[in-house]
């Protein structure tokens, strides 16, 4: 393969996660609907992950919602201790890396994740750029976040290739004119063979 860019997701690509259960940890017992009471928090994230609202509100504003004792710094900790490392795709990403070929992260994310989870997972040390949604305050599967990678790296769209996990994303990151490929954790040898594909038709 001619030496490419990879945009990589981080939720379902790179690591796993559930918050579910990590936040359901945090509800007392005897509370009532705890399952309706953790989807409210979840469907208000994009706030936090756009950058339109800060941590400590976010926390406060949830822990009300999920009537929890805890202190706003037991639910950071809840708040990250979600994730599962997706180990067939680091060691693509290792293999990547050892080919010279440019890895870029470009997540919807929050500033509780980050910085922490760089230095909880050092192996993101292989990705030097990062577009993360918070920062730049912008959500996938907008196209303005596409075409701020493309413009704040000087990206040729057409050597990119870009993994995700959620079709709306792959959508838009087709119409930018990635190479695009939907990832699913539970085939991974999928994504292998497709590079292969891109591999052999270069």
């Amino acid at each position: 393969m001619s030496t490419k860019t990879f945009l990589f997701d981080i939720g379902r690509v790179l690591l796993d996660f559930d918050f579910e259960s990590s936040l359901m940890r945090l509800i007392p017992k005897g509370i009532d609907k705890p399952d309706e009471r953790i989807k409210q928090v979840l469907q208000c994230k994009d706030a936090l992950e756009c950058g339109q609202t800060n941590p400590a509100s976010f926390a406060d504003w949830a822990l009300r919602i999920l009537e929890s004792e805890a202190t706003r710094e037991q639910f950071y900790q809840a708040w990250q201790q979600i994730f599962t490392v997706n180990e067939p795709m680091w060691q693509c990403v290792r293999e990547l890396a050892d080919n010279n070929h440019a890895l870029i992260l470009i997540s919807n994310i929050n500033a509780i994740h980050c910085p922490w989870i760089f230095t909880k997972y050092p192996e993101f040390s292989y990705f030097e750029r990062k577009i993360l949604s918070f920062e730049v305050g912008i959500l996938k599967p907008d196209p303005a976040i596409y075409q701020y990678a493309i413009n704040k790296y000087r990206l040729d769209p057409s050597a990119t290739i870009y993994i995700d996990d959620q079709p709306q994303n792959i959508i838009s990151g087709q119409k930018s004119g990635f190479l695009c490929w939907q990832y699913d954790l539970n085939h991974h040898q999928a994504f292998e063979n497709w590079l292969v594909t891109i591999h052999t038709t270069d």
